[in-house]
């Protein structure tokens, strides 16, 4: 990434503005605007998510808003509500306080005299989730929204469930939420910090159990799913995806079904901004969103409005590799979405294992150990800890498998693929997952796109139901979109199981589904060649700061040779750095632990720790927060520890346990 420190305009910072919002709670922004914004009002631009601007997103922070600003707009960073440096307390992701903060920030902002009266709003996850739901709501004075790996269905594409199925992430999120809110308002700006702390952690929710509890597209995940009333979406959507990322599927949700102007950018990254993710190569993201907020916030008239409407990096076939650090491919430029340059392809599966074969009755079981799934990789991956899938081959071995013959010249792959099929089960309750891979000559497999899908919502997420034991089944799943082009002399896999850990939670016990017949069908798109040439990363100055100790990473999948039990052992520890600005020193631990015995589903444990640490001086805090998840027939336990220590003194302790009955899991 370039640094750029010479911009259009002068900008000036203020950490700590105070937004008073009409109950009283006191918000912090951090401000970056030019300098003579005060005789010269400009647009602003909010990001608003929860994970602390002084410490957590400062590093990212610094790259991107002074560089914005410095192109003419007042960049607006806030803490939410009981998070970071602002007062009040946070009772949920994406809830209607939040949103409403959210309306009513944007009508200060259009107010204040260095404003031109027009707003912008923009975020990664979370901020690209409520920049979304905010746009929903229809605030007079929000003209566009830029929104970074995020969704239009709660229910379907975030970290709670996916096809009905109860996600891994949901246990993880939960832990990260309860410790990431833990931490306590920086003294340097606020007097009542330890008070604020302390009424903070005394009210603090363990957020997984409430997740959990809803197993059906019910009300709760209504709210804030925008796909609920797309045509509400009137203001222009600037979306972007990664391949190496679950959120991949909003942009194209967005594109085909916002009436606004909506375009959508997806590349190959990780859960990262595209001009700093992995896999390579990155974008001038933030020339991008200067582009749009050009053209919508300011009315310039650069023909914005007319670049394509998706613009999709299209990957090619090579090794697995879960730390990938580039991926090589060329970038589309499709006028519509869904591509009117693919066509549909039926590939039926085949006895003899082969995909596009004969088809015919298959009376074939699928009953897979309950292991597999290790090389999965994670739900969002952040960089390069081995957080990506990876060799498929072993996750292969254990499922049942249909491959194509070799390919004999590239194969284009754009969209998603979509597998019917028609089941029998032994269990009421139990889940399918297939797996697109690209086996090369030398039998290593990458994985190119996955689905899976719930049983009991095989007719509806709204009303699920039991499946009939011993009766055939007919089931639809949508795998996740893709790009990618197959090399000649490799193969396409899918490959399908009923267990996927630790990605999903398994089913109550052991299921055998018979598969009767299925068909695949395939996005194929006609070949292609570059047709998008990105402008190149930028960003300004990163922050100052120093490495007090080097954090470390591992990622390692474990036997134990006497229990049987197999591990999956996540170990992130941050290290120690210290803000040169302002003096604060920041660090955390992460260690998770997903074990699981082959033969048996309610073995499934998760164990996660996080400990984080605030220092300054004489001054330090620590949270700490321990959390397992365990289940039985009938239930998920959930259990969490919460303690906080001001200097060596233990100063709160909490413990939470909830037992969530398993109504279609």
């Amino acid at each position: 990434m370039k640094i750029v420190t010479e911009l259009p305009h002068p900008v000036v910072e203020n950490p700590d503005v105070g937004i008073v919002l009409a109950d009283g709670c006191r918000l912090s922004a951090r401000v970056w605007m030019p300098a003579d914004a005060a005789a010269h009002p400009v647009p602003a631009v909010l990001e608003y998510i929860p994970y602390r601007k002084r410490d957590g997103t400062l590093a990212r922070d610094e790259i991107m808003h002074p560089y914005v600003a410095g192109h003419g707009y007042a960049c607006v960073r806030v803490d939410m509500r009981g998070n970071g440096d602002s007062d009040g307390l946070m009772s949920d992701e994406y809830s209607e306080q939040e949103l409403a903060d959210a309306c009513e920030v944007i009508a200060w902002l259009a107010a204040q005299p260095w404003c031109s009266g027009s707003v912008g709003m923009m975020g990664k996850s979370w901020g690209g989730f409520n920049c979304l739901q905010t746009a929903f709501l229809q605030p007079p004075a929000l003209k566009a929204v830029i929104s970074v790996y995020s969704t239009t269905d709660r229910f379907e594409s975030d970290i709670h469930f996916k096809g009905g199925c109860l996600l891994g992430e949901n246990i993880g999120w939960g832990a990260v939420m309860l410790s990431y809110s833990s931490r306590p308002a920086d003294p340097a700006l606020r007097d009542d910090w330890r008070e604020q702390w302390l009424e903070r952690l005394e009210a603090e929710p363990f957020l997984a159990p409430r997740w959990a509890s809803h197993q059906s597209y019910d009300a709760y995940w209504k709210h804030g799913s925008v796909r609920e009333d797309y045509a509400r979406m009137q203001m222009p959507v600037l979306s972007f995806g990664g391949w190496a990322d679950n959120y991949m599927n909003t942009v194209g949700h967005l594109v085909a079904n916002v009436p606004a102007p909506v375009q959508g950018i997806v590349g190959p990254w990780v859960h990262q901004y595209p001009h700093q993710a992995v896999p390579g190569p990155t974008v001038g993201f933030l020339q991008l969103a200067i582009r749009w907020w050009d053209r919508w916030l300011k009315g310039i008239e650069n023909g914005a409005e007319s670049d394509p409407a998706m613009r999709a990096y299209m990957l090619h076939s090579a090794p697995p590799d879960a730390s990938a650090p580039h991926r090589e491919g060329h970038w589309l430029a499709e006028s519509t979405w869904p591509s009117d340059r693919t066509y549909t392809r039926q590939m039926a599966l085949s006895f003899d294992g082969m995909l596009d074969g004969d088809g015919g009755l298959l009376e074939l079981p699928i009953s897979t150990p309950q292991h597999l799934g290790l090389d999965a990789g994670e739900f969002f991956p952040m960089g390069l800890n081995a957080e990506m899938p990876g060799d498929q081959r072993h996750d292969d071995a254990m499922s049942l498998c249909f491959d194509t013959r070799q390919a004999e010249t590239p194969v284009e792959l754009l969209g998603a693929a979509v597998l019917k099929l028609r089941l029998v089960s032994d269990k009421p309750r139990g889940f399918i997952v297939a797996r697109l891979c690209d086996v090369a000559p030398d039998g290593s497999s990458v994985r190119i796109a996955h689905g899976m899908l719930n049983l009991c919502h095989r007719d509806s997420r709204e009303t699920p139901a039991p499946v009939p034991v011993g009766e055939e089944i007919a089931v639809e799943l949508v795998l996740d979109q893709m790009a990618y082009r197959l090399a000649p002399g490799h193969r396409l896999r899918l490959a399908l199981s009923n267990s996927y850990w630790p990605f999903l939670w398994p089913s109550p016990e052991p299921v055998t589904l018979i598969l009767q017949d299925g068909m695949l069908e395939l996005p194929v798109h006609e070949e292609s060649g570059p047709e998008w040439q990105p402008p190149p990363a930028e960003g300004a100055a990163p922050w100052k700061h120093r490495v007090l100790r080097e954090g470390s990473a591992a990622r390692r999948v474990e036997r134990d040779l006497i229990s049987g039990r197999w591990s999956l052992i996540v170990e992130d520890d941050g290290g120690e750095r210290e803000n040169l600005t302002h003096g604060l020193v920041s660090g955390e631990t992460l260690r998770e632990v997903w074990s699981i015995h082959p033969d048996d589903p309610l073995s499934a444990r998760a164990e996660i720790f996080w400990e984080q640490r605030l220092s300054r001086g004489d001054w330090s805090v620590m949270t700490r927060c321990t959390t397992l998840m365990t289940g039985d027939a009938d239930g998920l336990r959930m259990q969490a520890e919460l303690t906080a220590y001001e200097g060596d003194s233990l100063i709160l302790a909490r413990s939470f346990d909830e037992t969530v009955p398993r109504d279609f899991i």
